[in-house]
């Protein structure tokens, strides 16, 4: 059975990670190093984050776009923070028809570049602005260590590129796209983390400051779940987008770029899954509740189509598994690896009795619901589920945050707990520099101050900011 084939998360987290992803049918490896063949399933896991973010990306006034995949080197050798930030996973076209080409193209690591050469031309009064575009699109940066769909050399995400009249609006649309990232984990995913700035050496190159959402893995590892920057004139300075404000005055446009990419569901993988494979948030799940027969005779493949049929009318994405080339055991085992919020399983027995027996794939509580119930309690109990999963995130979060006041207790705690640490500390690169090099941990966020003070946990000197370490992906 396909339970059998899945190695054990908490002995070999790697492995069981990998088998998972192609044994629920999620993904698959591409033919090219370091690239992923996203199939149905899991597809379906993206597109459940198109529909949770597509409107309020619509409602904010961001249209949706397209921009070019290839991008002359010229442009992206504008910015010169930004390029020396990517130069070392660019993948560059050299050759095209045959031909070498008199300019070397980049494929996209991300677009500021290619789309900033547009807005130059597009805006030129402030009546033009704010000018906000969104795409859905892939990108490529080169990686040497790959893994399906946390580290990837070409993934899917979506993008938003924003030009202002003023800082102020920029810096409101660069909080209010983290708002929406982190209504989407928590709402969607069931997934919590740590909102905050990045230090000065994990910012996103060129960005004036970047805004993450930590997240913390059943490995004690962090993972920077989805980014969104203040650019502040860097760009606009750098690629001329300049406009004639209501002075008559030329001024340079303020900038954003906010980013969420298929790394969310490696998350989501990891977070939730367990040794019997997948458990996906109910508002996640492409299937809501899978309808298992125990035998394939008509009296019960009409009743499970009726179960089907009320299910759909409650809204409830709900389908029949009436392959007959599978056994019974064989098809609970696949859909439990698949991570179906609620299984049904239907025999004569709830035949005659008009019920319906349900199993929950988080927590495995067992239900006889009526027929007659079904379209009011299903959805409940789905709801419920979905709240008991982020509940559940929420207090791993927290109990895993370790409050440290000095190096050395900050080293003896890395030892012995995998989780963040939390600490004050005054954002010095040299400083960040050798934690890292002798502790292999980071800074991931600078949380919200709260008005209190401290001591740097590094120097010993007054802090008054509290910041997130961990070691990550």
């Amino acid at each position: 059975m396909a339970k059998k084939l899945l190695p054990s998360k908490s002995e070999q987290p790697s492995e069981w990670y990998t088998t998972l992803v192609q044994l629920a049918d999620l993904a698959d490896y591409g033919p090219a190093k370091g690239t992923m063949i996203l199939k149905p399933y899991g597809y379906a896991l993206w597109e459940a984050v198109q529909a949770k973010m597509n409107p309020m990306i619509k409602e904010r006034g961001v249209g949706n776009a397209y921009f070019p995949l290839l991008i002359p080197m010229s442009l992206l050798e504008k910015e010169a923070e930004h390029v020396e930030g990517f130069a070392p996973e660019l993948a560059v076209v050299t050759h095209g028809g045959g031909e070498e080409l008199e300019e070397k193209l980049a494929v996209r690591p991300t677009s500021e570049t290619i789309m900033y050469h547009s807005y130059a031309k597009w805006i030129q009064s402030y009546r033009d602005l704010p000018l906000q575009m969104n795409q859905w699109n892939n990108v490529v940066r080169w990686e040497k260590r790959t893994m399906l769909f946390l580290r990837t050399s070409e993934f899917l995400w979506q993008e938003g590129h924003t030009a202002h009249a003023t800082h102020e609006e920029a810096v409101d649309t660069q909080e209010w796209a983290m708002d929406m990232y982190a209504k989407t984990y928590r709402e969607l995913l069931a997934m919590d983390g740590y909102v905050g700035y990045k230090s000065n050496s994990e910012r996103f190159a060129g960005a004036d400051n970047t805004l993450s959402f930590e997240a913390l893995m059943p490995s004690g590892k962090a993972l920077q779940a989805c980014t969104s920057h203040d650019l502040g004139q860097n760009f606009s300075k750098a690629q001329g987008i300049s406009f004639l404000d209501q002075n008559g005055q030329q001024q340079n446009v303020w900038q954003t770029s906010w980013g969420f990419s298929t790394r969310s569901l490696g998350g989501l993988i990891l977070a939730h899954g367990d040794d019997n494979g997948l458990v996906l948030p109910p508002r996640m799940a492409p299937t809501q509740v899978i309808v298992v027969p125990v035998r394939g005779e008509q009296p019960v493949m009409d009743y499970c189509q009726r179960i089907v049929d009320a299910l759909k009318g409650a809204g409830v994405r709900a389908d029949l598994d009436h392959r007959d080339d599978e056994s019974f055991g064989y098809k609970v085992n696949k859909w439990e690896v698949k991570g179906v919020p609620l299984a049904a399983k239907i025999g004569m027995k709830e035949v005659e009795a008009g019920v319906v027996t349900l199993k929950a794939r988080f927590g495995g509580e067992e239900r006889q619901i009526s027929l007659d119930s079904l379209a009011t309690d299903v959805p409940e109990w789905l709801e419920a589920l979905q709240e008991a999963m982020l509940t559940g995130q929420t207090a791993y979060l927290h109990e895993n945050t370790r409050n440290v006041s000095s190096y050395d207790e900050f080293k003896a705690t890395l030892k012995e707990h995998k989780g963040f640490i939390e600490v004050y500390w005054n954002d010095d690169p040299e400083a960040e520099k050798r934690i890292k090099d002798e502790t292999k941990a980071s800074s991931r966020c600078r949380l919200e101050n709260d008005g209190t003070t401290g001591v740097d946990f590094v120097t010993g000197e007054p802090a008054n900011e509290r910041w997130i370490f961990a070691q990550s992906y």
